[in-house]
């Protein structure tokens, strides 16, 4: 009776620990969703290169081309300034999120649209996919560290 009675409550422990863990996961891929749709929001609204420059850790990389990487924010942020254009807008969704087991790194891939408008009216559209690593920062929000 004591063995399965002790079964009973490692099962309880376990599955409970396995629940928790799941709703942690789960809270935390929300949030990274919802960050991502803001930082997409604040591109819109203030521009892209504040965008890039406000969502990325002070450590950040960017890889642009095939061959240029730009790292820290304030190089991320120049790199925008100086190479887009104003009638530049980009959109994208994540279509996956991972988040590792401690919390404080994740990563997401999706779809992304750029369009530019052009002087004539008309406007180009470069699709794409995006890859993006994500950190957990001391204030518990989410900055990437990869893009």
């Amino acid at each position: 009776m004591k063995k399965i009675i002790a079964c009973i409550v490692v099962s309880a422990f376990i599955t409970t620990s396995f629940c928790q863990q799941t709703i942690k996961e789960e809270l935390a891929k929300k949030k990274i969703y919802d960050t991502e749709k803001a930082f997409e929001r604040m591109a819109s609204e203030k521009g892209i290169a504040e965008a890039f420059y406000f969502y990325a850790d002070k450590n950040a990389v960017i890889l642009r081309g095939n061959d240029s990487i730009i790292r820290r924010n304030k190089q991320i942020k120049e790199f925008y300034e100086k190479n887009q254009n104003k009638n530049t807008s980009v959109n994208w969704t994540p279509d996956f999120i991972e988040v590792s087991k401690d919390g404080t790194l994740a990563y997401t891939y999706g779809k992304y649209v750029w369009k530019i408008r052009k002087e004539d009216g008309t406007t180009s559209e470069s699709k794409g996919i995006f890859h993006t690593v994500w950190k957990l920062q001391q204030d518990k929000t989410w900055k990437y560290v990869w893009d």
